[in-house]
Parts: C-alpha cells; sequence; structure tokens
C-alpha cells in the first residue's frame, strides 16, 4: 500500500525505518522528511499543517495509508479534515480526532478530564491574565518545588519547575506576558511529584489497545538531570523498575479510564497515546498524555518492537487488533542524541556532518538534519540520535556513545549519562 508519513524529525524517522520493514509498504513518501528518511522514501515538500496541500498530494498520489507524526496537525484537526472531506475520507489514517488531541493540545482540559475519572495525577489550578492576582496569591500557599505548564504546544519546552514561591510568581507572570506565546496564555500550576519518571505508549482504537515496549526518556539538557528541558536527550528501554504489578495500575488506573474517557466525550481516536507517568512509592500517576508517539523515545520502541508496525496500526484502524500478537525484542535499546550547540537555547544551523558511515553497531536516526547537494548537514536543535542494542541498558548505551565520538559536527554535544539512574 502506498503510505504518507508527515513529520521529519527523529521520531518520523524511526517511523520510516519501522513500517519500510513490513510488506505490505508498497511505496513511502515523508513530508517534508530529512536526510536519514530520504534513503528509506521519497521526501516531499509539504508542510504537515497546510491539509489541503497534503489532501492534494494525497488525492494525486492515491495514498492509502496516512500515519501522523508529530502534534501539531493533530490538534488542529487533520483526522477531521480527511474525514469531512469526499475524497479523503476512505484513506486509513493513524492519529486522532481533533477532540482526542486534545489531551495534548490543552493541559488544563487533560488535568480536567483526569480529574473526573479518578485518574491519578497531581493537584493543580489553572490562571490566565485575568487572574493573575488569583494565581499569585494561590502560589504563597503552595509547598516547593512548583510546577508551572503552558496549557498550549510548547515544543517540550513549556514546563518549568521552581525551586521558590518568588521564582514561581516570576515565570507566571513571564508566562502569561508571552514567554511561551500563546501556548501559555493559560498556565496550569501543578503539585511536584517526587519519584522516577517512565513513558508508557499504546497503540488504539479507542476501545482496544495494545501496550508497546516501555522507555525512559531523559529531558535535561545536563548531565545527573541537570538544567534547562529539552526536547529530549537520550532514551531507553526496558525500564528495570517496572515491573508486572506496577503495569497492572497503570492498565487499570489509568490506560482503561482514558479510552472510556475518550469515548464519553465523542472523541474518535485511532493511533498511539503516549502516557507521561512518575512512579511515586509504589503508584503511577499520569504527569501528561501526548496524543502520539514521543521522541525520542519512539527511537527505542520501534526497535525493541519485533511486530509489523504497519499490520499493527491497520489492525487498530480496523478494530481487529485483539488479533495481532505484539512481539517485543528481549535485547535491551538506548538512543543517545546528539545536539547543536547551545541548544535548548539559540542555535546554528547549517553545520556539515561526517563520520556517519562509520557508525558500526548503532541505527543513526536522523533528526535535524537535511541534505545540501548529497552533504548531510544539521538543521535543527536535536540531530542525530543513535540507537544500539545491547544486553543491558549499559551496554546499549556504551555502544550508542562509542559511535558518538565517530559522528562529528561543529558544536556537538551529548549527554554520557543517559540510563544513569537504572
Amino acid at each position: 500500500m502506498k503510505i504518507l508519513l508527515l513529520g521529519g524529525g527523529g521520531r518520523e524517522h524511526a517511523f520510516a525505518w519501522k513500517m519500510k520493514q513490513s510488506p505490505l509498504c508498497e511505496a513511502l513518501y515523508i513530508a517534508p522528511g530529512n536526510a536519514g528518511t530520504a534513503a528509506l522514501g521519497t521526501n516531499v515538500p509539504l508542510n504537515p499543517n497546510d491539509f489541503e496541500a497534503v489532501g492534494k498530494f494525497a488525492r494525486q498520489e492515491k495514498i492509502e495509508l496516512l500515519v501522523v507524526g508529530p502534534e501539531e496537525p493533530l490538534v488542529r484537526g487533520i483526522y477531521d479534515y480527511f474525514k469531512e472531506h469526499e475524497e479523503l475520507k476512505d484513506i486509513h489514517i493513524i492519529g486522532p480526532s481533533k477532540r482526542g488531541a486534545q489531551l495534548e493540545g490543552s493541559k488544563a482540559f487533560a488535568k480536567k478530564f483526569m480529574m473526573e475519572r479518578d485518574i491519578p495525577t497531581a493537584a493543580y489550578a489553572e490562571f490566565n491574565s485575568d487572574t493573575l492576582d488569583e494565581g499569585l496569591a494561590y502560589l504563597e500557599q503552595q509547598p516547593t518545588p512548583i510546577v508551572l505548564k503552558a496549557d498550549g504546544l510548547a515544543a517540550g519546552k513549556g514546563v518549568l519547575i521552581c525551586q521558590s514561591v518568588e521564582e514561581a510568581k516570576d515565570e507566571l507572570r513571564a508566562m502569561l506576558s508571552g514567554k511561551f506565546g500563546d501556548a501559555s496564555a493559560t498556565v496550569v500550576v501543578e503539585e511536584f511529584l517526587d519519584g522516577i519518571e517512565f513513558s508508557v505508549f499504546v497503540i488504539t482504537n479507542g476501545k482496544q489497545y495494545k501496550v508497546l515496549p516501555i522507555a525512559k526518556d531523559y529531558k535535561r539538557i545536563g548531565e545527573g538531570d541537570t538544567g534547562l528541558n529539552t526536547g529530549g536527550m537520550g532514551s531507553v528501554s526496558p525500564v528495570s523498575f517496572v515491573d508486572e504489578n506496577l503495569m497492572l495500575k497503570v492498565e487499570n488506573w489509568i490506560i482503561s479510564p482514558t479510552l472510556t474517557g475518550l469515548e464519553e466525550i465523542g472523541a474518535p481516536y485511532v493511533g498511539f497515546i503516549f502516557f507521561g507517568l512518575i512512579k511515586v512509592g509504589n503508584n503511577p500517576f499520569v504527569i501528561e498524555y501526548n496524543c502520539r508517539m514521543g521522541d525520542p523515545e519512539t527511537e527505542v520502541v520501534f526497535p525493541r518492537l519485533q511486530s509489523d508496525l504497519v499490520e499493527l496500526m491497520l489492525a487498530a484502524e480496523k478494530s481487529t487488533l485483539d488479533e495481532i500478537q505484539l512481539i517485543e525484542d528481549p535485547r535491551a535499546a538506548a538512543t543517545v542524541i546528539l545536539v547543536s550547540g547551545g541548544y535548548p537555547e539559540a542555535y546554528e544551523k547549517g553545520k556539515t556532518i561526517t563520520g556517519l558511515d562509520a557508525v558500526e553497531g548503532s541505527i543513526p536516526f536522523h533528526a535535524g538534519t537535511k541534505l545540501e547537494e548529497g552533504v548531510v548537514k544539521t538543521n535543527g536543535g536535536r540531530v542525530i540520535a543513535l540507537t544500539s542494542y545491547g544486553a543491558d541498558i549499559k551496554a546499549a548505551v556504551a555502544t550508542s556513545l562509542e559511535n558518538a565520538e565517530k559522528v562529528q559536527f561543529k558544536g556537538k554535544y551529548y549527554r554520557r549519562d543517559i540510563g544513569f539512574d537504572l
């Protein structure tokens, strides 16, 4: 079948790599793609948020399966756009409706959704510019640290953990004054949960679901989880502390009521849900939802998925997921992200990347790259994700670190301690 994949990051390269292995994948187009996806299919210069252009291309090329990688087209309603157009509505779409994507599109929506269904999550309150004074007074009553979250999409950077009430007040003012643009027009103030985080992904049609390999990512720029939040500096799978008992709680307390809730609010949902979880004591709490696969977790989850991804996605769309057996690779996987100097703040693009052909024992997933006259150059903050298998996490990380020395570009930085807390 002909498949169109939207997106151009490391997650999409991992999608393309995995889908290309399926005998069901006859032709693969990636919009806009990157230097890595170009070797797996045809990159198409389309903006995933330009639904008219995406729809026109899908009609012209007789696309049968649309896979939406990033969150923005989903939150903007690409699923609804396709279903509302007669000539597009029969295309299989992997991605939720606009209503379902609100789980990620609005932190306030997600918190209210969870509270109404007793899904375990941190206590919260929400404020906007009209209620700033109430927000400042509320902060004075909170124990520290205090978590502030931009309500809307902020490219994974809209979460701040403030160590003092004064810092929280300053940040609340800044966020409501546009620190994260429209995304922080409303700010969610959350109780800080002390525990260890992990990532659970499911593929679902709103009723049936399959749990993908469990992962853990590392968001902070600095080693030992210090410094600014990023889109992710590395990831590992499996996660040693996630046992059968904990997963039973995750499924019964979190996954099942989430799917029931989506049905209750009339939100069609065929695709992936990311549950950003934290283990507090022996219990799981939801930190956040994403309405798609995470990045960089996808770069370890898909390499550990031995089942046919295209078959799995079609089974979700056709409500036959219960007939599919999901098989995991017994090996561990780890990815280490090479980033541009200065990231997650200001950084330069267009740096020549060398040494990719010297990589051995790792899969180099391209994140922020582009091809210029046959030369691979940097084109983003996160540049390359080096994913390796190993008998355990330590061995997998070691292989990725060996290869991180081989890949070179000006200003390259990476964390050497991915998996340190396991």
